[in-house]
């Protein structure tokens, strides 16, 4: 089988770079001399597939290089830019029209007196920002990053959203005002908020409390300072992005600024480069992120504009890079796919950050780099998680999650995963969100009740899945279009069990059957003796309705439009016992954080610690 780490994606990269970029490629590697070996190709860890720095460099002349070395040193930006003037006071210099829009719905909130995030309204009078409290994750991040700026000014005239603006600004400023302390200020927090005061500065800074206006100046001179000591410190990963992102943007509408902006700009290409594998996919394997880091890059070039500096052309490759497999995970009613911790994030938000983006493209056919394969035929799509869950240093809300799949039917979701626990504390009750991180909240097979990799807390993940082999090829069939077939195996249960995990599944090529086996292979010649629980979950999209044949081997699933589609359980091997299906209760998580109830589908017995074998099968009947 071939590794899931490498992949032709890089070439992908290359002529990116020479569209949007006259400089030169740098060579990947030379090609053989005639009638020689070829070498192998070098191993990469998997956590730096490709890095972008390795393929396009800032561009910057002995006299740039200079200033970017002496504001490294600690040398004031004035005193590089203007050494024989006093330095300017601080204002921003410029006004930024992004093209990203906040939710219009989230904003009318806002003017109303409330927060609304994950669909939970909390009134801005009675919310606690000071720094002892502590409030679930997902409205810390909304709080704290001013992402609620971009709701504002999407449903208020500036002059009607500064009153708002100004009494959050004041309440938080009055609780924050010391840098470094408190959830507040971890560092892609303090990055996103530098970056949102900047671009939505006439909101911030339009009010008519001038002393809260000489404050908020302050404090975004005194964050970007912060950040230009802490960005180089910083792992890699969207967090080390946020935080070189607000130093770019600080050198580029706060005055003096360009020793800050060269030196932020060398830091913000390699950190890029860093955080994104090499077919595009941030390594934390998360579809918000890679939203995130969309719109992040978005508001970024518009700051640029804002201020006549041409961006790297760096920055234009990257976000090209990023939407291909983003639009990979999407179904056909538009939405994301529930991987990695988060809910099914709606379409209008999606194509929201598409459509500001610019990028006109198609979805990446094979996403392996970041991990997840896409199959699509006819009407149907399949999403299948083909390689380990992210490393501890680059996981966000880590999930066991490896080989399970989604399986939709034009805009009907017929296989789900119940996704959701990033946004755990709103309307999903915070005790249940290290359950949905679980492998048993993902359509795959589950032995003994155990996760595949093990589920930590805050978000990490400890031992289990290393590798993923994987193969994918075309099947041939008589009177039919080829199929699509998918061989994925994983060793997170090796070490306590002895056993591999082998999934394959295979589309027919009009997208009316789903093949599948799950297959137990012992690691070791000789097979452990003993039996194991297993069981294989197959999570029902909202309102699909499950109804098992008399003989409990198979399932009729009538979808909410009316299609009909039919499961069965075929023959097993190494099954210790009788093999059972039965629906049980369930849940899912939809892209505002609203949870509902939902069933599952259950195949269960005991298996040989010798190996087994299971197959399956979804057809689609009306």
């Amino acid at each position: 089988m071939a590794s899931v780490l490498r992949s032709p994606a890089a070439t992908r990269a290359e002529a990116l770079v020479e569209r949007v970029a006259d400089a030169p490629v740098l060579p990947l590697g030379s090609a053989p001399e005639p009638g020689a070996e070829a070498a192998p190709p070098p191993v990469e860890e998997p956590s730096r597939a490709l890095a972008l720095s390795d393929v396009i460099a800032v561009k910057s002349g002995p006299g740039e290089a200079l200033i970017r070395l002496a504001y490294r040193m600690g040398i004031p930006g004035h005193a590089i830019a203007a050494p024989f003037r006093r330095p300017q006071a601080v204002r921003v210099t410029a006004t930024v029209e992004s093209p990203n829009r906040g939710d219009r719905t989230a904003g009318t909130a806002l003017r109303a007196g409330h927060f609304l995030i994950h669909g939970v309204r909390l009134p801005i009078s009675s919310f606690d920002f000071s720094l002892p409290a502590h409030h679930a994750p997902g409205v810390e991040r909304v709080v704290h990053s001013f992402a609620w700026l971009a709701d504002l000014a999407a449903c208020a005239s500036r002059a009607e959203g500064a009153a708002v603006a100004e009494r959050i600004a004041g309440l938080w400023l009055h609780a924050h005002s010391a840098p470094g302390r408190g959830p507040a200020w971890e560092t892609e927090l303090a990055g996103l908020r530098l970056v949102a005061w900047l671009v939505h500065a006439p909101l911030m800074l339009g009010g008519t409390d001038k002393g809260l206006k000489a404050r908020l100046l302050a404090a975004i001179a005194e964050t970007a300072g912060w950040l230009d000591k802490r960005a180089p410190r910083e792992p890699a990963g969207l967090g080390q992005v946020a935080a070189w992102a607000g130093v770019v943007a600080a050198g580029l509408l706060l005055p003096h600024g360009k020793p800050r902006r060269l030196f932020g700009e060398a830091g913000l290409v390699k950190a890029l480069g860093d955080m994104v594998g090499e077919d595009g996919g941030v390594l934390s394997r998360c579809p918000a992120a890679q939203l995130d880091a969309i719109r992040l890059l978005t508001d970024l070039i518009a700051c640029y504009e804002a201020a006549e500096v041409t961006p790297p052309p760096a920055l234009a490759v990257m976000r090209e890079l990023l939407v291909p497999p983003l639009l990979a995970l999407r179904h056909g009613d538009g939405a994301l796919g529930c991987w990695q911790g988060q809910g099914a994030i709606a379409a209008d938000r999606v194509n929201a950050v598409i459509e500001a983006s610019g990028v006109r493209t198609r979805p990446l056919a094979q996403a392996q780099g970041w991990g997840y394969s896409r199959i699509k035929a006819g009407e149907t799509l399949l999403q299948f998680d083909t390689a380990p869950p992210p490393r501890a240093k680059h996981a966000r809300t880590g999930c066991a999650s490896t080989l399970a799949f989604e399986l939709s039917d034009g805009p009907q979701r017929i296989i789900v995963n119940c996704g959701g626990s990033a946004l755990a504390g709103g309307q999903v009750p915070a005790r249940i969100g290290q359950g949905l991180r679980a492998t048993a909240a993902f359509s795959t097979l589950v032995l003994d009740n155990a996760n595949s990799t093990a589920v930590l807390l805050h978000g990490k993940l400890g031992k289990g899945v290393e590798t993923v082999d994987l193969e994918r090829r075309q099947i041939a069939r008589p009177g039919h279009r080829e199929a699509t077939r998918i061989e994925a195996a994983h060793d997170g249960y090796a070490g306590r069990f002895g056993l591999s995990h082998q999934r394959i599944l295979t589309l027919s090529g009009d997208g009316t059957e789903l093949a599948g086996e799950d297959i137990l292979i012992p690691t070791a010649k000789n097979g452990k003796r003993g039996k194991i629980g297993f069981a294989i979950r197959f999570h029902l999209g909202r309102g699909v309705e499950v109804q098992l044949s008399p003989d409990k081997r198979g399932a009729s699933l009538l979808l909410p439009d009316g299609r009909l589609w039919q499961f069965r359980l075929g023959g097993d091997r190494g099954g210790a016992g009788e093999i059972t299906l039965h629906a049980e209760d369930s849940l899912w998580v939809d892209g505002d954080g609203r949870p509902h109830a939902t069933e599952q589908l259950v195949i269960e017995g005991l298996a040989l610690r010798s190996g087994g074998q299971f197959s399956w099968r979804f057809k689609k009947t009306g």
